[in-house]
């Protein structure tokens, strides 16, 4: 579970994110949508408690990231729009590495690692060189490493990027599965098809600020066939009033 109690970041003048409250529970794949520059990557860092927050609190599983950030660190599985794989390694060797920093015993970081490459279809390729995969391979393994020691809170942040139509399979498959496992899954892409596909509610951020959010139907005009036209519907009333309010 992921509850976000008043969280807002400043860079100097320049207010990323405003005063925002949020819960996600066990079981839940939420996704957080948003035009670019919206404070999406911002908030996700934030919950994945390698951003502080300029003020406000994050709990995961009533956890307080303020005062005991280890532990929250330690139940969260996080995916970054950059992430970073060492490329001399082999797979599996990643993975040690990866287990060895959450403290694993090495007999579950084998078998764990072993499940979750042949869940991301890799395990046939675990011993080659992180070098020799292609970009939607290392994205896959990313996601491998990032379950590993199977936090109850998944973070990601544009999972989809460079996969082919099997690998994104796969992954949203994933989703779903781990969200049935009582995990809880928040979901930041552009990818609004996947969004409406995968996730149980959707949150449209704007300027920092939430401006919509609720289940896909919720959200839905008479006028409204898919997540893609609510999301051109409301960014583009947001940014109506945006300018009424800057010429008046």
């Amino acid at each position: 579970m992921i509850r976000l109690e008043g969280i807002e970041k400043r860079y100097g003048d320049f207010q990323a994110v405003h005063p925002l409250d949020l819960e996600v529970q066990r079981g839940e794949v939420f996704g957080f949508l948003g035009p670019n520059g919206a404070g999406k990557t911002t908030t996700n860092r934030i919950i994945a408690g390698v951003l502080p927050a300029t003020s406000g609190t994050v709990f995961i599983d009533d956890v307080n990231m303020s005062t005991n950030p280890v532990e929250c660190r330690r139940r969260i599985g996080f995916i970054p729009d950059r992430p970073f794989t060492y490329e001399k390694l082999t797979a599996r060797e990643f993975l040690r590495f990866i287990g060895g920093i959450y403290k694993m015993d090495p007999a579950l970081i084998e078998s764990r690692s072993a499940l979750v490459l042949d869940e991301n279809g890799l395990l046939d390729r675990a011993d080659e060189l992180i070098e020799a995969y292609s970009h939607g391979m290392k994205q896959r393994l990313v996601l491998s490493a990032a379950v590993l020691h199977e936090p109850p809170v998944l973070v990601v942040d544009e999972p989809m990027v460079g996969l082919d139509p099997h690998g994104a399979r796969r992954i949203k498959n994933l989703f779903r599965e781990l969200a049935a496992a009582g995990r809880t899954v928040f979901l930041s892409t552009h990818s609004l098809d996947v969004a409406q596909e995968v996730c149980d509610r959707v949150g449209i951020l704007y300027k920092g600020r939430i401006v919509a959010m609720g289940k896909v139907d919720e959200l839905m005009n008479s006028g409204d066939q898919d997540l893609e036209a609510v999301f051109l519907r409301i960014t583009e009333e947001e940014e109506q009033a945006n300018r009424s309010g800057i010429s008046s």
